[in-house]
């Protein structure tokens, strides 16, 4: 089809015609049938700087939400074509954005980034592409719209909220934490002022013995666990996004740690690998069974 610079030019074609022949002038005439001529033209050169074009999706990297992902493509010429095809002022870009311009040479094979801004957690399909040429005179416009089968890994928004959650061991092995919500009974302590009354110690009070509190204890594992259930009163997503700051924090500082979801358990471990198995768990939870949604399991 025409572009917006081709629907100029044809007006002035159509100008030059109705002037040549008002006025019997055979070189205005001339001028228009040229004009016309170079028009078709750049139609076939247009279409075949596209055609046989070969455009594939290589691969796509994990990102956050509220980021732009990131698609890597190769374009490319097929080498069973009878000669060697120049293909000049390739533009792809998705809706919206703007265009990057790709040149092949002859049998080139071009790499090109595409980068798109994604919105939403889990296996992210990006919009469809679109693929133009105004080559070689830009009064002609050739395009396509691809649908992209390479989906993109986004992970939660991390975000940071308090501490690190604390999870009571089941045993008393790990470091001994001093808790009043516990109910395991650790001994006595000499009174102090604040301390709650449910915990004095009558008994020993009415024995004459002073006044004394009650100490309870819980015990934290020697292993950090990252854990849905100790963040209670938040949201889905805004617990997936603590637990995903937290993530982050762990490995910059290589301690062991595990993550504990809804029926999703990695176990502890550190290093790039450990990492990315506990983003991927948090980005595809509760998103079913997608596109390369395999569940992390472990002990």
């Amino acid at each position: 089809m025409p572009s917006k610079a081709g629907a100029g030019f044809l007006s002035v074609v159509v100008l030059l015609w109705l002037t040549g022949t008002n006025y019997e002038n055979n070189l205005i005439l001339g001028l228009a049938f040229f004009l016309t001529a170079l028009f078709v033209v750049c139609i076939y050169h247009t279409f075949f700087n596209m055609s046989g074009l070969l455009i594939e999706a290589i691969k796509s990297s994990p990102c956050f939400v509220g980021d732009d992902g990131e698609l890597e493509m190769q374009l490319s010429s097929p080498s069973a074509l009878k000669r060697p095809v120049a293909r000049e002022n390739i533009q792809l870009s998705f809706a919206a954005d703007q265009a990057i311009t790709v040149d092949l040479i002859e049998h080139s094979t071009v790499t090109v980034k595409l980068f798109v801004k994604t919105l939403e957690r889990g296996w992210y399909q990006p919009p469809r592409l679109k693929v133009e040429s105004h080559f070689p005179l830009g009064i002609v416009r050739c395009w396509s719209w691809l649908v992209i089968d390479q989906p993109i890994l986004v992970y939660p928004k991390p975000i940071a909220g308090g501490e690190l959650p604390v999870v009571p061991a089941a045993g008393q092995d790990g470091e001994r934490l001093a808790d009043p919500g516990a109910e395991d009974f650790d001994g006595f302590k000499r009174y102090q002022l604040g301390a709650s009354p449910r915990h004095i110690a009558w008994k020993h009070y009415a024995r004459g013995q002073g006044l004394f509190t009650k100490e309870y204890s819980s015990y934290r594992e020697p292993r950090v666990w990252l854990d849905w259930d100790a963040l209670e009163g938040l949201g889905q997503e805004s617990r997936l996004s603590r637990l995903c700051y937290w993530a982050l924090k762990l490995s910059a500082t290589q301690q062991p740690y595990g993550l504990r979801l809804p029926g999703v358990s990695v176990a502890p471990s550190t290093g790039l690998e450990h990492k990315q198995r506990v983003l991927k768990a948090l980005a595809l939870f509760g998103r079913g069974a997608g596109r390369g949604a395999g569940k992390d399991t472990g002990v």
